[in-house]
């Protein structure tokens, strides 16, 4: 049995909430708490049994507007796990963190200053700013922490799954321009 293929979980407003287990998306369903959305193709979980890839709560479930937290993955996951120097694609243990203003001249652990760096780019700058790096410098300036910053980790983490795309994605085509990938 399959139990741990990706389910994306809506609200009762189709609103995205988060990603789950399949397994988690059959209790659900089993105890009437959600129901699969029939826009969405069915993954096959055992011989004889499915669950649609995408569910929804069937009463409306209130989420306080929760601020991100800056952790490594966070940040990989902002920057679509992409050096922000030479924009080259990496697994997640193939990069590193790099403070763009070092942390040895003040810089701090945040969202506007933190960016996913190769190990290579990140040797070459070291301890120092970008302006004194010769050819060195940011293909995207990071994007600060706001209340759509889960939005947009949730849209990351969902790129792969077309049929997730309208629920994922509530403004127009153009916008999807403006997640890294």
């Amino acid at each position: 049995m399959n139990l741990h293929k990706p389910v994306l979980q809506l609200n009762a407003s189709y609103e995205p909430l988060r990603i789950i287990t399949a397994r988690r998306a059959i209790e659900l369903i089993v105890r009437n708490k959600a129901v699969g959305v029939d826009d969405v193709p069915m993954i096959r979980i055992a011989r004889g049994l499915q669950v649609s890839s995408a569910i929804r709560l069937r009463t409306y479930r209130h989420v306080p507007i929760r601020m991100q937290v800056v952790s490594r993955k966070n940040i990989l996951l902002r920057d679509g796990n992409r050096c922000m120097y030479c924009g080259n694609r990496f697994r997640a243990e193939e990069l590193t963190l790099d403070h763009i203003h070092p942390r040895s001249k003040g810089g701090k652990g945040t969202w506007e200053n933190l960016v996913a760096c190769c190990y290579r780019d990140n040797h070459r700058k070291g301890d120092r700013l970008l302006e004194e790096v010769e050819g060195m410098k940011l293909i995207h300036r990071p994007l600060p922490q706001t209340i759509h910053t889960p939005r947009q980790i949730l849209r990351t983490l969902g790129a792969e799954v077309n049929e997730w795309a309208k629920y994922l994605w509530h403004d127009s085509e153009g916008d999807r321009r403006y997640a890294f990938r």
